[in-house]
């Protein structure tokens, strides 16, 4: 929907690409769905679900064996974004390293992007010079 021939929207770290395959063989799953809904004091949350099928108009990244598939509503938004996941002592968690996050809330469950003007012109200037 989003896609620039080339480019992949999101990256994988290592350490994501490994729990992801994970997830993927534990669930049975063709890959890893992530989106973003309205919610959290910030404005916005990232979601994530096991998923069973592809969808119209998803966009699919593959990365050594693990699969993110993007919703459709959230492609603009995660354009450029670095998927990690970070092992601590209280907790393990993926983490969103986007660079159209202009605002965090404290707890980091929820975000704030860059209105939709400003992202669809740093999309289309990435097209136009990609």
């Amino acid at each position: 929907m989003f896609a620039i021939p080339g480019k992949s929207p999101v990256s994988m770290t290592p350490a994501a690409v490994r729990q992801i395959r994970r997830l993927m063989e534990r669930e049975g799953a063709s890959g890893l769905r992530v989106g973003v809904k309205k919610g959290g004091c910030a404005g916005m949350e990232y979601t994530m679900e096991s998923a069973q099928d592809i969808r119209e108009h998803e966009e699919v990244v593959e990365q050594d064996g693990a699969r993110v598939i993007i919703a459709p509503m959230a492609q603009m938004f995660l354009f450029g974004t670095e998927i990690d996941y970070e092992t601590g002592l209280i907790e393990s968690a993926f983490r969103f390293r986007n660079p159209n996050v202009t605002e965090a809330c404290g707890c980091g469950e929820s975000i704030k992007f860059e209105d939709v003007e400003t992202l669809t012109a740093r999309l289309n200037s990435v097209k136009s010079t990609g």
